[in-house]
């Protein structure tokens, strides 16, 4: 059935060119006629971390998107935006009004690239840090002295925390409901755990309990608070290219890359996305 109340839901995985890794997303393309009943019913029944509904305005590339969870709507997902954009097949310049404001995407046959939201970055209290660790079962050792621990926004807020080895990162193993009620606390929606690879290389990793998800493949929107997050710190004297690889301990992997400059707060995140097969 497809009508008003039964839209078309499709699947595509983001950040990756293969169904089988990257981050799952259902996207709507005409979400006209659906309440938010309706649409958390839809992504609750589907189980990804996220799933975006379009409502396309006049024009054929202006869009309000909407993003929900299987527990609530959030205000920016960018695996999803990737996802939506790719499943639009309309190359050009498409322009999505969310909740966090007006991304731009730039869209080619199966990739797109978001820009950001301007991004803000501010040192978490130590008593923050502090719950985190506890939540996440680590001690202040592990931490990479290098990065401080932020809360970071780039559309939806994110406690970021670099670790020191990637063995840490690979033994995750965390407190669901203490890491969530510290991120609702603050009106996060996930914790940024990211590990220095090489220089423009991170491999990162995302606990999403506020969203009844325990670890996104991959985080387009903690991607581009990441990015800010680096700007923040000064690490970004001049235009810089990062990877981010995701999903890899969860057998999903996923690569986000993400474009930063001292003079713009906006973050760019590309990535590509395919269907996934029923």
């Amino acid at each position: 059935m497809n009508d008003a109340l039964h839209p078309a839901v499709l699947r595509y995985s983001a950040f990756t060119t293969d169904p089988a890794g990257g981050n799952p997303a259902g996207v709507v393309l005409d979400a006209t006629g659906l309440d938010d009943a309706r649409m958390l019913e839809i992504a609750a029944d589907l189980g990804y971390s996220e799933t975006a509904f379009a409502f396309p305005r006049t024009g054929g590339h202006d869009f309000d998107l909407r993003y929900f969870s299987p527990l609530a709507e959030v205000p920016f997902c960018g695996h999803a935006t990737v996802a939506t954009a790719v499943a639009l097949e309309r190359p050009g310049t498409l322009r999505f009004h969310t909740k966090a404001g007006l991304v731009e995407i730039a869209a080619t046959p199966g990739t797109a690239t978001l820009t950001s939201v301007p991004t803000s970055s501010t040192p978490a209290p130590e008593s923050d840090v502090a719950e985190a660790l506890r939540a996440l079962r680590w001690s202040a050792d592990d931490l990479d002295p290098r990065y401080p621990v932020h809360w970071a926004s780039g559309g939806a807020r994110h406690l970021v925390l670099a670790v020191r080895t990637r063995e840490r990162l690979a033994s995750l193993d965390y407190e669901f409901d203490a890491l969530g009620d510290l991120l609702r606390a603050n009106d996060a929606l996930t914790a940024q755990l990211v590990h220095q690879r090489s220089d423009d290389v991170f491999d990162a990793r995302d606990p999403f309990p506020v969203g009844g998800v325990v670890e996104d493949p991959a985080t387009g929107a903690a991607a581009a608070a990441f990015g800010g997050y680096l700007r923040t710190i000064g690490e970004v004297t001049g235009p810089r290219t990062i990877t981010i690889h995701q999903g890899d301990d969860m057998g999903r992997p996923s690569v986000l890359t993400i474009g930063v400059s001292p003079d713009d707060p906006r973050v760019t995140v590309t990535g590509a996305a395919v269907p996934i097969p029923d």
